[in-house]
């Protein structure tokens, strides 16, 4: 796109050009504040753009990946915007992954460049194929001979005009484990996430920019950019809060402290910060409380109306390849409606259907299936599982839910095993390969047990070797460097024999009723 009165990037809508414009209409306003420290709307644009600069100088243009090893702060927003100024492709990492995980995410989207925090580099340089990466810039600390210091590139470079990135380009590249076990890359382009910004302004009635936004989710999951998009376009703050254990107290805190308006949680986060004694003297400007990632029972819900009078309550549900929002129960309905993940979002299509993709009556359990604006554009380098995904002209969810006549829906369950626990996604199948390559595991099936803490922690039952004995603390110690520790099992059960249905297949219902009468006990 061209004009002879105004440069191209005007007519865009995607995040590096709403930076661009609220650095002209608001300069000062504060765009991020993290530890006290605040972005304004002029220097995010400028930062980026210079960082954009500098990457262009190295050779990192359209269609190139640019992988992000860090922490949640500015910095990470920085290295997206600048990635995709350059028509680069932005690929969070978590730094929660053990070396050969990051590895063969690093091998599947083969980056041209990467931006680490100096206190990951160690866990960066133990991972294989990252001596391969041409452009390696380190945030803070002391780099190495062949890194790039983030700071001295920004002061090296002048900002770059923003170039015509069309909204159709990929801005993101999200990595979320298959039930193959194999990691898939999610590919989100602009329009996807600036749906997601006008789903989340109905959602939370956010108008205008007075809004301070507050993010604890971390930036390598979708809730992280996901839930501060509506900032981006109406020019409103957001607060970033250091990634950690999570201290209710400290949160609490900065809530008080930076007035916070908008803020995301899941339910076992809300549950310690309602707990929190004298929550009811604090001076919090909390107008939405939002959740999502797991379900929230009676009582959470009962004690987040209690400990916050005067928010709205917000519940939303969806997945990473859907960016992520495709259902939302608003406070009004959430007792009523409990259980219910809400009503889809107006800006998707969606069905119920049985395997043949027909439709099911109301209240009938069926498939989930989407379509619209929200949707990836498919898994990176994965032809076949994205025509799996889309199979029938219509992205396959994995969810089975019922939904009752007035359009509320309800998960009931998912084809595909995944543990949430902590808010975090755990995926049977990849535990399962893990487990099974122990020596003296013959056969493994991982089920998900409630927990009141996380939700659901990893159970894994076993049959072992003739004569072999295993502890879950010998597990725990083989399973380090093969997987992140929190996707360990928490518990394990060795049996003379896996159920088995006639076809041969583990009949993990039964391990799941078994395992409630053995631990309700």
């Amino acid at each position: 796109m061209s004009t002879d009165t105004a440069p191209a990037w005007t007519f865009r809508h995607h995040w590096m050009s709403q930076a661009a414009t609220h650095a002209m209409t608001r300069p000062d306003k504060p765009a991020l504040r993290h530890l006290g420290e605040t972005t304004t709307w002029a220097q995010l644009s400028r930062r980026s753009l210079c960082l954009a600069a500098a990457l262009a100088d190295r050779g990192v243009g359209a269609g190139d990946r640019v992988a992000l090893l860090t922490l949640n702060h500015p910095w990470f927003v920085e290295s997206v915007f600048a990635a995709n100024s350059v028509g680069a492709m932005a690929v969070p990492l978590s730094f929660r992954l053990a070396p050969l995980e990051l590895d063969h995410i690093l091998t599947d989207c083969t980056p041209s460049a990467i931006v680490v925090d100096a206190q990951l580099l160690p866990l960066l340089r133990s991972v294989p194929s990252v001596a391969s990466i041409g452009t390696l810039v380190v945030i803070g600390g002391d780099p190495g001979p062949a890194e790039l210091a983030y700071e001295d590139l920004l002061s090296a470079y002048a900002p770059m005009e923003l170039p015509d990135i069309s909204e159709e380009s990929t801005a993101l590249i999200m990595y979320t484990s298959g039930t193959t076990g194999q990691p898939k890359g999610v590919m989100l382009s602009h329009r996807n996430m600036q749906v997601q910004a006008i789903t989340c302004i109905r959602a939370m009635e956010m108008f205008d920019d007075s809004d301070i936004g507050f993010l604890t989710a971390p930036f390598f999951h979708i809730a992280g950019l996901g839930s501060i998009v509506a900032n981006f376009v109406v020019g409103g703050t957001v607060v970033i809060h250091p990634l950690g254990a999570f201290d209710p107290k400290a949160v609490l805190d900065a809530y008080e402290r930076e007035g916070a308006t908008v803020v995301f949680n899941v339910p076992q986060q809300w549950d310690l910060l309602c707990a929190q004694p004298g929550i009811d003297k604090r001076d919090l400007k909390l107008r939405i409380i939002s959740w999502g990632a797991a379900p929230a029972s009676d009582a959470t819900l009962r004690a987040m109306g209690e400990a916050f009078p005067g928010a709205l309550n917000v519940a939303v549900f969806g997945q990473t390849e859907t960016s992520p929002i495709t259902c939302v129960l608003r406070g009004e309905d959430s007792l009523r409606k409990l259980g219910s993940v809400g009503r889809p979002i107006p800006s998707i299509q969606h069905r119920i259907v049985d395997p043949d993709m027909n439709d099911v009556a109301v209240g009938e359990v069926g498939e989930i299936v989407y379509r619209g604006p929200t949707l990836t554009q498919g898994y990176w380098q994965k032809p076949q599982e994205t025509a799996e995904a889309f199979e029938g002209g219509w992205f396959h969810s994995g969810d089975l839910v019922r939904r009752d006549e007035e359009g509320f829906v309800w998960v009931v369950d998912r084809k595909k095993d995944m543990i949430i626990s902590g808010g975090e996604n755990i995926y049977c199948a990849e535990l399962e390969n893990a487990v099974a390559a122990h020596p003296d595991v013959r056969e493994v099936a991982v089920i998900g047990r409630p927990d009141e803490r996380w939700g659901q922690v990893p159970v894994a039952y076993v049959t072992l070797a003739p004569g072999a004995e295993l502890s879950l603390r010998d597990l725990s110690a083989f399973l380090e460097g093969r997987l992140a520790s929190f996707k360990y099992p928490k518990d394990l059960i060795p049996l003379s024999e896996l159920p088995r249905n006639a076809g041969g297949k583990v009949r993990k219902p039964a391990l799941r009723e078994g395992d409630a009468e053995r631990f309700s006990r």
